[in-house]
């Protein structure tokens, strides 16, 4: 089986992006996590990727601190420094770059234009996915 692309990841997986605007609230941010069953959304500002806001940051940044989610805007705790792929990226070289800088969500970018978003799970299910395939064509191989 080839090395799969971020591309071929995103088709399997759909191109669904959740989102919320950088002046909304942390709890709102919160609620849409919890509602898609996501630990982070992305920021969006007049439909440009500004930002992404993760549970991570909800606990360094509000829960810590002892702030309210529902006064703290997105944009006050959001991670700004995003790291993106495109979807000729491979899977093994997004997990190199999440491993390196311990994150666990990455942006698609397509020509400057946001595709998705992958997290870790699903590209440790695309590896998992992969290597039973080849055990399978070696099982097969091997008992004829």
């Amino acid at each position: 089986m080839a090395i799969e692309s971020i591309g071929s990841v995103l088709n399997k997986k759909g191109h669904e992006i959740c989102s919320v605007a950088s002046g909304a609230t942390v709890y709102d941010a919160i609620a849409l996590m919890a509602a898609k069953n996501v630990a982070a959304v992305l920021v969006i500002s007049d439909g440009a990727l500004v930002g992404i806001i993760s549970a991570r940051d909800y606990g360094r940044e509000v829960v810590l601190k002892d702030k309210s989610s529902r006064d703290v805007r997105v944009h006050e705790i959001m991670s700004t420094s995003l790291i993106t792929v495109t979807p000729q990226t491979t899977v093994l070289e997004a997990m190199a770059l999440m491993t390196r800088h311990r994150i666990r969500h990455l942006p698609v970018l397509e020509e400057g234009k946001l595709a998705g978003v992958i997290s870790m799970g699903d590209l440790v299910s695309e590896v998992i996915a992969g290597q039973a395939f080849t055990i399978d064509q070696l099982h097969k191989y091997i008992t004829g």
